[in-house]
């Protein structure tokens, strides 16, 4: 099946279009610190107010658990996004009430009104088909067409995901096409050397596509808090770093299908290793198989790959033609543990050939070590999704847009 498109919408002008977007941002007294989502949404919003449209974003931030949160309010989101389109953008102060009914009918063509967090409504997230399917009804009578362009949200079967797209005349928006254009070059006869660079804090959370992934790809870079179970599958202790020991054998299982495969794994030779959680700890730079003869003995944390290990995954990443990255190599949110997350975004920023930054952490961490998203060939508003699509797995948010 074919992935429907705005264009199979037809003409827009005047009409009353419900955009559901993922413009779940992270805020800090009320204030964005990374509006990244927010700008990737732009590019469809802008396309149907070149319309004449009536634009009516919906989105969620955060989890609420089904009841108005003040933290989690949208308001912050809706005066970013009337800086960035120039415009103002009528917020209203609940999702299906009075606010938003009169926002609504406000609009003239080329206006756009956010309205609050879908997850203010417990329906939004139900896991009862019919009380999401009411709560699509309801939020489709503000709307003559809807489009879905949240694909942080498409693996969810949620009801502005889900249902609503079956409720009115749907497609999908210009983020999501450009998603799943690049996500099927990285599935579907990838340039080559591919190498996929994956950290994270848990194994558990990526042996999905290590999985998937292994057959396809030339190398698979493993960094974070994951390996240190990748270590300890191959003898060495790990003193007081993350570990999943439930995942051991597992682990093992992937170590021997690549060398079987000729597909290289490359581990850290070197981590940094801290006498604590913290930006203030003690740290040193150890081999990986002394982690526990360092001064900090049995208790010391692995906290970031080792500058030995940052120069060869750079240089690997560097030498390959298509690259996803996804998950930090370290704590970079902490300055001393950053420099192994630095160095693998600087390698990808000079890759001769598609490199994508695979969303979430990552993505926040490219922002916040000061790249320009610009300086890559694709970063995913994915997260979550995007993993999912490359395990293999069949996205809902996608089926009832006919992919």
């Amino acid at each position: 099946m074919t992935l429907r498109t705005l264009d199979s919408l037809g003409s827009l002008t005047g009409k009353r279009v419900l955009v559901r977007c993922d413009l779940n941002v992270p805020l800090k007294d009320g204030v964005i610190t990374d509006d990244g989502r927010v700008r990737a949404s732009l590019a469809t919003i802008n396309a149907l107010i070149n319309q004449g449209a009536r634009v009516i974003l919906l989105s969620h931030l955060g989890r609420p658990d089904g009841a108005p949160d003040p933290q989690y309010s949208l308001e912050p989101v809706a005066q970013r996004l009337s800086e960035l389109l120039g415009k103002p953008v009528a917020f209203a102060g609940d999702t299906v009430g009075a606010s938003a009914r009169e926002a609504v009918s406000s609009l003239t063509d080329g206006d756009v009104a956010l309205l609050e967090n879908l997850r203010f409504n417990a329906a939004e997230t139900s896991k009862n088909a019919d009380e999401r399917a009411s709560f699509a009804a309801q939020l489709a009578e503000f709307g003559d067409a809807f489009v879905s362009d949240g694909f942080g949200v498409v693996h969810r079967k949620q009801a502005s995901v889900y249902e609503l797209a079956s409720a009115l005349p749907s497609a999908a928006g210009l983020l999501i096409a450009a998603e799943l254009d690049v996500l099927e070059k990285l599935t579907e006869k990838p340039a080559r050397p591919y190498t996929v660079v994956l950290g994270g804090s848990k194994v558990s959370d990526k042996l999905g596509v290590i999985g998937h992934l292994l057959p396809k790809v030339d190398t698979l870079l493993i960094g974070g808090g994951m390996l240190f179970t990748f270590l300890a599958a191959q003898g060495f202790r790990v003193g007081g770093s993350l570990l999943e020991s439930d995942q051991i054998d597992t682990v093992k299982g992937y170590l021997a299908e690549a060398k079987e495969r000729g597909i290289r794994i490359v581990l850290p030779t070197d981590v940094v290793v801290a006498s604590k959680f913290g930006a203030d700890a003690e740290h040193t730079v150890t081999s990986a198989e002394s982690i526990e003869e360092t001064p900090f003995g049995q208790t010391g944390l692995g906290l970031d790959i080792g500058p030995e290990t940052g120069a060869e995954f750079a240089r690997i990443i560097e030498e390959s033609k298509t690259v996803f990255w996804n998950g930090p190599m370290g704590v970079f949110e902490l300055a001393p543990f950053a420099e192994g997350t630095r160095a693998v975004a600087d390698a990808l920023t000079r890759v001769d050939g598609l490199g994508v930054v695979g969303g979430g952490d990552s993505a926040a961490a490219v922002r916040a070590l000061g790249f320009s998203d610009d300086q890559f060939g694709h970063i995913s508003t994915g997260g979550g999704a995007s993993l999912e699509f490359l395990e293999g797995k069949r996205l809902p948010g996608l089926e009832v847009l006919g992919w």
